[in-house]
């Protein structure tokens, strides 16, 4: 892959793997890239998005026209890296204007690797995955884009499908890491969250409450989370199919099994589900951007949430209704739904001390309407405590 200052000037092709082409310009490194085309909704945020790692393996279309306008910093980072396979914009601002801006957005890419093109027609692109659903894409600039539409469709079709990809363990952390509360805030509560692609606001959002969160790799298994003796587990976002998960839908059973509080974000929130016995099943476009409504069943709230999601939870009667899904573990209900589609957005178990939500409540670039789902955990970590204690005196 070569990467150059000038890789505005150089000419672009995107292939979908359906055969429509459109072209444009590099933006970013110059080579080719392939991964599943997806597109986000959020006019801001760009710079998290591209951190994310459930984006890992996927090209992002933006729908706002106008990105890089503020830059890059190092503070907006919600992981180490960009995780994007390749990025796809309209117009690329000349340049950032910004009191923050520490860099610009083209040149971070470069830097990372990531081949874009700028230039396209994202609202035509945009219609397209949504009418034909997200499928394999290529990016291909500089030399390889002087190949033929046959020969750069072949390379899209030769790339691995997201359905039965399993890629938690690709993006999760290699070494447990430990994220304390701020200084001055007592520590009241031990969490052992699973890193399947976490994000680093959520650790920091639950530091913030008194939690000391011991992040994990995916392949940690529960004997070692449990040598931790953690008042209660997360498990975040991520990519992949939740299907592939077995080790992490094995861990989560044992502690349901052993009654420790959970909560689930996201991929957490499928492997809930399947814990549960409830199956998952690919979205036709996916759910993905900063103004996904969603209604809290319990208040009757309607939020507006922060979502990046191409599978979903399957509701045994289709589409989820107020009564309750017998499982093994007792009742779980369906907590919160999708206005735009009735998906199931979160789940609430009875019995058991788990809930999980399908979407992002600690959206870093907003909006904030869900994060006192994080207050809902400390409550849940704190009632377990409290009744611990009484069944022992």
């Amino acid at each position: 892959m070569t990467t150059v200052s000038d890789s505005e000037a150089q000419q672009a092709v995107l292939v979908l793997e359906d055969g429509r082409s459109f072209r444009g310009q590099a933006y970013g490194a110059v080579g080719e890239t392939v991964g599943e085309a997806v597109f986000s909704t959020g006019m801001t945020g760009y710079q998290e998005t591209l951190t994310d790692p459930s984006y890992h393996r996927q090209v992002v279309v933006m729908t706002a026209p106008h990105i890089g306008n503020t830059g890059v910093n190092s503070v907006d980072m919600e992981s180490q890296r960009i995780w994007v396979a390749g990025y796809v914009v309209r117009d690329p601002a000349i340049r950032p204007s910004n009191w923050r801006s520490q860099g610009d957005l083209g040149q971070a890419l470069r830097d990372a690797g990531v081949v874009g093109i700028s230039g396209v027609d994202t609202r035509a692109l945009t219609r397209h995955l949504r009418d034909r659903g997200a499928m394999r894409v290529g990016i291909f600039s500089g030399p390889s884009a002087q190949r033929s539409t046959e020969e750069l469709l072949a390379v899209v079709r030769s790339a691995p499908q997201m359905a039965g990809s399993a890629l938690a363990a690709e993006v999760s952390t290699s070494e447990p890491y430990v994220v304390s509360p701020p200084e001055g805030t007592p520590v009241r509560f031990r969490v052992a969250a699973l890193d399947l692609g976490i994000k680093g606001m959520t650790p920091a959002l639950m530091a913030a409450r008194g939690i000391e969160v011991h992040v994990l790799p995916a392949t940690t298994s529960y004997d070692e989370v449990a040598a931790l003796q953690p008042d209660g587990v997360f498990f975040s976002n991520g990519p992949g199919d939740p299907a592939t998960a077995d080790h992490e839908v094995d861990l989560l059973r044992s502690v349901l099994d052993d009654g420790v509080p959970f909560f689930g974000i996201c991929f957490g929130n499928q492997l809930l589900g399947r814990a549960l016995g409830l199956g998952t099943y690919k979205l036709p476009f996916g759910h993905r951007g900063i103004n996904q409504p969603v209604l809290d069943r319990a208040t009757g709230k309607v939020e507006v949430t922060s979502h990046n999601h191409g599978f979903a939870i399957a509701w045994p009667e289709g589409v989820p209704t107020d009564q309750p899904a017998d499982t093994p573990y007792g009742p779980v209900r369906c907590s919160h739904v999708a206005l735009n589609d009735d998906v199931v957005e979160g789940l609430h178990c009875e019995t058991v001390p788990a809930f999980s939500v399908q979407y992002h409540p600690e959206a870093a670039a907003g909006p904030h309407d869900a994060e006192y789902l994080f207050d809902r955990f400390v409550e849940l970590l704190s009632t377990h405590q409290e009744r611990s204690a009484s069944a022992q005196a």
